[in-house]
């Protein structure tokens, strides 16, 4: 491994926590959220916009979703649905009343406010991997189950790049807490290590009430403000086909009753777990998110919603997941046309099925964060860091993405497309005429240093120079920049007596039992 060098940052301030004035691991970005420029990718023309919106508004209609979560039963049943059992169907002006409830946009207000969030319109989120319960690093050379060591590293990670707006759940899941206290444990680290909104699992009445109250208690907030505004978000999956699980629909439940944003994200697997068809598969997915928006807007009308998609296909030969394919792109491109006719904002993910930090890796992740970016989504999931179909965290792989979310972020910015007089450059054409070149003259020594992205992992060097300086392939020089991140770590400030109020409150949660895990 090469030894590590110094490099210094460009932006001010407390950048990705480094300390002021010293030196940086890498130069990155400074914090802001990118708007997407660009007019959204939209395969579906009008009659097929309304074919898939039938198709789910007759799922929900004539099959029905099973909703497993006697109270959620409960509250649809109050809200006029017809109810079989576990069996809940309903009608397309009930759906599309509810889901016109839904803000098409809000924010989002974690710890320190200046790392607020606004979810919605043409803006675009980046959010780390979450819940692998696996682990890859070059250090280690194999998987391995998570651990609470391996999960705060992938927590500094998230702090430290500018690039990484949210931080999702456990960046891995760490095998050596008991699952009882587990999120007790992940959740403080994060608050002391990150001061990035946060994530809540719904799996459970105390794990969502726990969370919630440790972010309540690190934003100094009382009860009343907490649940005045969305500080904290959750997701859930169905279980597709057709199927809302018991626990995800109660914790669900609890944070559209705290006034909390919600995102609902069908897992449906094409040839799977939805046919074989990606229209099908959408229409499927369509269905099994609308239904649990309705819920939460019968419940609290103008709850903070998401609608998430996680549509692909499987590996026909194998039945594996299979992540980055065209299937893929086409279907979170439809299905960002739907959650726009249905004026809701999206969230997709930076997925890949690659087992390691490789050449595949890289294109199946770039081919899910492009068709994120060209559907208009809003918040993109697992944007650094995933392998494996979800079942692998990798250090090496999150800086390595983190580079492709900086390049993306830098797309997006206006001063490449503009277009004034300057930026057309007639006077520098002329001056420079057809026998000279452009490196000398003032109108590039005044702009060289910004003109262009500079990567901080990329190497632009040619074969030679690139051997003199050792040779590191793009996973190595991704492992070196993890240590070096590490090494100069700085968690964010919090008040002391926040600090201890909350380790406070772990303590006595913890010897109180946490939460159960038999069911």
């Amino acid at each position: 491994m090469a030894q590590k060098t110094e490099r210094r940052g460009r932006s001010g301030g407390r950048a990705g926590n480094a300390r002021r004035g010293s030196a940086r691991a890498i130069q990155q970005m400074p914090w802001r959220i990118p708007t997407n420029v660009d007019r959204p990718t939209e395969p579906l023309d009008d009659t097929g916009i309304m074919a898939i919106h039938d198709g789910a508004m007759r799922i929900l209609e004539e099959i029905g979703i099973e909703f497993l979560n006697a109270d959620a039963r409960r509250i649809m049943r109050k809200a006029g649905c017809t109810i079989d059992g576990t069996n809940v169907r309903m009608g397309r002006e009930f759906v599309m009343e509810m889901v016109a409830k839904a803000p098409s946009e809000f924010t989002i207000t974690p710890r320190n406010p200046a790392r607020q969030v606004k979810v919605g319109g043409k803006n675009l989120l980046f959010v780390n991997v979450s819940s692998p319960p696996n682990y890859w690093d070059m250090e280690i050379g194999r998987k391995v189950p998570g651990t609470r060591e391996q999960c705060g590293n992938l927590l500094k990670l998230t702090q430290y790049f500018n690039c990484i707006h949210l931080s999702a759940g456990y960046p891995v899941e760490p095998v050596d807490v008991h699952p009882s206290i587990r999120h007790l444990d992940v959740v403080h680290d994060k608050l002391l290590l990150t001061d990035k909104v946060t994530h809540a699992y719904s799996l459970g009445a105390e794990r969502v009430e726990d969370v919630t109250e440790m972010v309540r208690i690190a934003s100094g907030l009382s009860h009343a403000d907490f649940e005045a505004r969305p500080h904290i978000y959750t997701n859930i999956n169905s279980t597709s086909p057709l199927k809302h699980d018991d626990l995800m629909l109660d914790g669900f439940m609890r944070m559209v009753k705290r006034g909390q944003a919600v995102m609902v994200s069908p897992f449906t697997l094409a040839g799977a777990m939805a046919p074989v068809t990606m229209a099908g598969a959408v229409a499927q997915s369509i269905a099994e998110g609308l239904c649990v928006i309705a819920l939460a807007q019968f419940m609290r009308p103008g709850t903070p919603c998401i609608f998430g998609t996680f549509t692909s296909n499987v590996d026909m030969r194998s039945g594996a997941p299979a992540f980055g394919t065209p299937e893929y792109m086409r279907a979170t491109q439809m299905t960002g046309q739907m959650t726009r006719f249905y004026g809701l904002p999206m969230r997709a993910s930076g997925v890949c099925t690659s087992n390691v930090p490789d050449g595949q890796a890289m294109w199946e992740t770039s081919n899910s964060l492009w068709s994120a970016v060209q559907s208009g989504t809003n918040m993109v999931v697992h944007a650094a860091g995933w392998l494996e179909g979800g079942l692998i965290a990798s250090p090496e792989k999150f800086v390595m993405d983190c580079e492709v979310l900086q390049q993306i972020q830098r797309y997006m910015e206006p001063q490449i497309t503009a277009t004034g007089p300057d930026d057309i450059a007639l006077e520098a054409i002329r001056e420079v005429g057809s026998s000279d070149h452009f490196f000398g003259i003032a109108h590039t020594q005044e702009r060289y240093e910004t003109a262009f992205y500079q990567p901080f992992l990329s190497d632009w060097t040619n074969h030679e120079a690139w051997e003199l300086k050792g040779a590191e392939w793009t996973a190595q020089r991704a492992h070196r920049v993890f240590k070096d991140i590490l090494a100069e770590f700085e968690p964010p400030p919090m008040d002391e007596a926040v600090r201890e109020e909350l380790a406070d409150f772990v303590e006595r949660r913890k010897a109180e039992g946490g939460a159960p895990t038999d069911f």
